[in-house]
């Protein structure tokens, strides 16, 4: 049994299911130094995951420069895209749950602002590619998160209605795009974000990781 028969998960990618923290700081790094600015600090980068590229940059520059942010969105993807296909790992418990899930027979899929390319080479380097059954990336929208538009596009991909589906992310803005898509959330609390921000967010469960989150799954 699956608490409330789900017939769809939809999981961000990025401190939910995996930890591309090495890449994704050697790509900050690499495109503030090309651009002559001072590279900001580990834990500085890591709270813009979650963030889209153009604003993860403005967020650590102050730099408002369309023609600059798009020149740090180069730099970045050059050095931090082929990074993250070897570099990123899964936590502990992810490949278990995609895999119960499925089991199940519910859709999962992944909806995320990372490029669905890399996505994609991610899940492929590792072989786990048949874990997930369609993944949505921040270009195959008009809009990225937390406007709804790529949880909508899962959910006619999925052939299911809002509250059929659950949204599992790290950060607000994922509890944002959920509520924005009318789908019920869960969070879990991988990445930098504390479970007590997500108290004035709409959700059904904050688990510290994904083990946790598939045992309330798994509880009648």
């Amino acid at each position: 049994m699956m608490k409330k028969a789900y017939r769809a998960v939809f999981f961000d990618f990025d401190y939910t299911l995996g930890d591309a923290t090495e890449s994704i700081v050697a790509g900050y790094q690499y495109a503030f130094r090309q651009m002559g600015l001072p590279e900001p600090g580990v834990e500085a980068i890591r709270a813009t995951v979650g963030m889209t590229l153009p604003n993860g940059y403005r967020a650590l520059s102050q730099d408002e420069d369309e023609e600059r942010v798009r020149r740090f969105q180069t730099l970045y993807i050059e050095k931090a895209n082929p990074l993250q296909v070897t570099q990123t790992r899964f936590f502990p418990g992810a490949v278990e749950l995609l895999d119960w899930l499925k089991d199940r027979g519910v859709t999962v899929a992944i909806v995320s602002t990372k490029r669905r390319s890399v996505l994609e080479e991610v899940f492929a380097y590792r072989h786990l590619e048949d874990k997930v059954c369609f993944m949505v990336g921040g270009t195959d929208v008009p809009r990225f998160k937390p406007a709804p538009d790529a949880a909508l596009l899962a959910l006619e991909k999925a052939g299911v209605r809002p509250e059929e589906a659950l949204f599992v992310g790290d950060t607000v803005i994922d509890a944002e795009t959920a509520r924005n898509a009318g789908i019920d959330f869960a969070a879990v609390c991988n990445g930098t974000t504390r479970p007590e921000a997500f108290q004035s967010w709409p959700h059904v469960f904050i688990a510290a990781d994904l083990p946790e989150l598939k045992g309330w799954l798994e509880a009648e």
